[in-house]
């Protein structure tokens, strides 16, 4: 097993409790890690005998699109979303940060990690 790493995505996207968050928006970052058998695309250098790292940035991206209220809630659409369109994946986990979030001091980030 491989363990294929995207990380650093950064999106601008609007989820949170508060309404101002829905409204103004924030910056997110996302670390992806997916176990994948890539033995075959070890041998033969076919993009099909693996995850193609694209469509899985855009499957991330469709999802941060869409508004929640807790990084818990998009993370998991995340997952479920990426074992269900890429079976290759026998496991994942992901990362994401909130930056700056709106907690009434200085605070670089907040975040959630989940596996699946």
């Amino acid at each position: 097993m491989s363990v294929i790493s995207i990380e650093g995505m950064e999106f601008f996207a609007y989820h949170g409790c508060f309404k101002e968050e829905q409204v103004i928006g924030t910056k997110f970052r996302v670390d992806l890690f997916l176990e994948v058998n890539t033995t075959l695309a070890e041998k033969t250098d076919h993009l099909e005998d693996t995850v193609n790292y694209l469509a899985v940035y855009q499957a991330v991206k469709d999802e941060m699109s869409i508004k929640s209220k807790l990084l818990e809630h998009v993370s998991r659409r995340i997952l479920t979303r990426i074992k269900k369109d890429f079976p290759a994946v026998t496991k994942a986990r992901i990362k994401m940060r909130k930056i700056n979030p709106p907690l009434g001091g200085k605070i670089d980030f907040v975040s959630v990690e989940l596996e699946d």
